[in-house]
Order: structure tokens, then sequence, then C-alpha cells
């Protein structure tokens, strides 16, 4: 399993992008990055059901500052820190990094230290009582060790995260757009465009 560092070297998060840093990458993801749905869901559609989660670590950890200050923890509370990738068709499209207060983990969400390879963004939406706060966005790269290098490409990506709120109970979830995704979505934005432009079968008579 490769071994990674955190750390939150020039990394920032905006409501809305500072600089046109891969605008185009960001135009094409811009949908994706502030949508308020169930990534999860969304990922299973693109991908016609052939969707998994793989689990590249879950440890005991603290937050980092900036995630502590989201989170309104102090800096030395113990959390869940869980990192996975969301794939497609076998290709990894999503790194996904949960930030999970041990203080939240209790009672109905105890079982939350132990999701394994289930998506938490399933469970998260499946709740009536679920409140988020605002997305915010970042441009990601090699220099801010948050995404495991070989899951980089030469290019920034484009991450969100944002604050999940069970019970009062805050959740940091955190998802960077890794190369493969784009990919996905231009060949099926190519799909869907000759699936439209496709000759009709139809005669024109009435049967």
């Amino acid at each position: 399993m490769p071994t990674f560092l955190y750390s939150e070297r020039e990394l920032r998060w905006f409501s809305a992008p500072k600089l046109p840093i891969n605008s185009a990458t960001y135009a094409k993801l811009r949908s994706w990055l502030f949508d308020k749905g169930s990534l999860t869901a969304k990922l299973i559609e693109l991908s016609e059901g052939n969707f998994r989660v793989e689990v590249l670590r879950q440890i005991r950890a603290r937050a980092s500052l900036s995630e502590a200050l989201a989170l309104k923890i102090a800096p030395c509370e113990l959390c869940v820190v869980r990192e996975v990738m969301l794939l497609g068709h076998d290709d990894a499209w999503v790194f996904a990094r949960s930030v999970l207060p041990l203080s939240s983990l209790t009672g109905t969400l105890r079982h939350l230290r132990k999701q394994g390879n289930r998506p938490l963004g399933a469970f998260l939406f499946s709740q009536p009582q679920l409140s988020r706060s605002a997305i915010v966005v970042a441009a990601i790269d090699r220099r801010h060790h948050y995404v495991p290098l070989n899951l980089l490409g030469e290019e920034s990506l484009w991450g969100r995260r944002s604050v999940f709120y069970l019970h009062a109970k805050p959740l940091l979830v955190s998802e960077v757009f890794l190369p493969s995704f784009s990919q996905a979505l231009n060949t099926n934005l190519v799909l869907s465009t000759n699936r439209n432009n496709a000759p009709s079968l139809n005669n024109g008579t009435s049967q």
C-alpha cells in the first residue's frame, strides 16, 4: 500500500476559484464540483453501475489545522481519517478524504468507525436530517502532498470539500477528480452525441 503524508503547503480552498488555473478542466468539472447531490449516485450512473470503493488507508490521527477550523474542533482532537479511491469501470476517478472526529462517531454514527469499502456518501445521503456547509474548491498538485503521487497527472487537479452535519455532529469530506475522470467525461459525451445523432430506424409509417 502506498504511504503518503498530507501537507497543506500553499493549498487554499475557495468558494470560487481566484485564479484561472487549468481553466478548461475547471469549466468541464464545474457542474460536478458544485453539485449538492450525492456524488456516489452520480458516479454509479456515469459508470452504469460498474462502481466500487477501494480503501487506501484508515487511521486515527489529528486533522490538519485547516480541517480542524472547518470542523470547529480543537487541533488536538483525534479523528478517523479515511482515504479512498472511487472507481468507475475499474479506473480511479476520484480520490476522497474524510475526516471524522471521534466525538462525532458516537451513538447512531458509531458504525462509521468501521465503514470498510462501503461508500460514505451513500450512507450520508440516505439520512433525512442531513445538512451541509457551502462547498469550497481548490486546485491541487504535487506540491501539496494531498493526493497519492501515483494518482496525479502533470496538471493541477480540482477538488472540493464540505462539512456534513448529522445530529449536529460534523464530518468533513473532500473529493478530488482524477485525470481518468475527465477522460471518462469526454468518452461519455462522445457516446451521448453518437447516440443522439444515430439514424432512426423508424421509416415514418405507423405499425
